[in-house]
């Protein structure tokens, strides 16, 4: 199981200097991943910056880690610049980017970007394969229900061909994205309890095995937080996790009330408690 851990963005601010310690220090540890959340605007907006902007930066300043948007909310965006966005950044860090894709709940978030809310579980599923074309294709010639691209192509193409791209979803995804996932993604980020996991996980598997893919090219990422209400547990929930076949899980210093200088501290006790390395 590969461990990673979230940027804290909200409590480190523009404290870039401290975003950049964080980010090297993870890496330093063995850490595997880097995530960061996605939010333009929408009501009681929190402090975050752009994902693929601060991800620019932090590929500036480490070499290693992978770094992962998760989840971009993709129907509130322009297919194609995002596709030359990720693709920028994969060239930027040496192809280690993996993309997360969600709709989102915001409908205020969707109307500010100029994007219609109640179709943005279909016009996502049409993003994904455009997105693979675009990626990997010189050329694209794409005629969808919300996109048409008439024979052009993003150039310079990502290093990864394509990049890869996990769904985000709600704690226990509807029918549709479970089809979703198995169909089009390279894995998923689970909010679902370990109880609710297996059921989740076969019917992913399922629509995989449909789609005529194999489900061990879907992988699976808990996140699990290391400070606050459950810190006494946190460990045992790494190994209910890894028992249950989660190729990787996201560390959490995050929303336990740290001050900034505790961040690495608490990452650095965390990563050695776990062995991060022998992963």
């Amino acid at each position: 199981m590969k461990v990673g851990i979230s940027l804290p963005v909200r409590e480190l601010k523009d404290d870039l200097k401290a975003l950049k310690d964080f980010a090297q220090a993870a890496e330093e540890l063995g850490l595997n991943h880097l995530r960061v959340p996605d939010q333009v605007i929408r009501p009681g907006n929190g402090h975050l910056h752009e994902p693929m902007m601060l991800l620019a930066y932090i590929a500036a300043v480490t070499k290693n880690i992978e770094l992962v948007p998760s989840v971009i909310i993709s129907p509130t965006r322009q297919t194609a610049l995002l596709a030359k966005q990720a693709a920028s950044l994969d060239i930027m860090a040496g192809g280690r980017v993996r993309i997360g894709i969600g709709v989102g709940t915001s409908e205020e978030e969707y109307h500010a970007l100029g994007h219609d809310f109640h179709t943005r579980g279909q016009r996502v599923e049409e993003q994904m394969l455009l997105l693979k074309k675009l990626w990997t294709e010189e050329q694209v010639d794409f005629r969808g229900t919300f996109e048409s691209i008439p024979n052009v192509g993003i150039n310079p193409l990502p290093i990864q061909r394509p990049i890869p791209m996990w769904i985000g979803a709600s704690g226990v995804p509807k029918t549709s994205i479970r089809s979703r996932i198995g169909k089009l993604a390279d894995g998923w980020f689970v909010l679902a309890s370990p109880e609710e996991y297996p059921e989740i996980r076969d019917d992913i598997n399922q629509s995989a095995e449909e789609s005529g893919r194999s489900s061990r090219d879907i992988g699976a990422e808990a996140g699990v937080a290391v400070v606050g209400p459950r810190e006494s547990e946190w460990q045992d929930r790494v190994k209910g996790w890894q028992d249950a076949g989660l190729t990787h899980l996201c560390l959490r210093t995050l929303g336990g009330g740290l001050e900034q200088n505790q961040h690495i501290p608490i990452m650095q006790q965390a990563a050695g408690q776990l062995d991060v390395k022998g992963n």
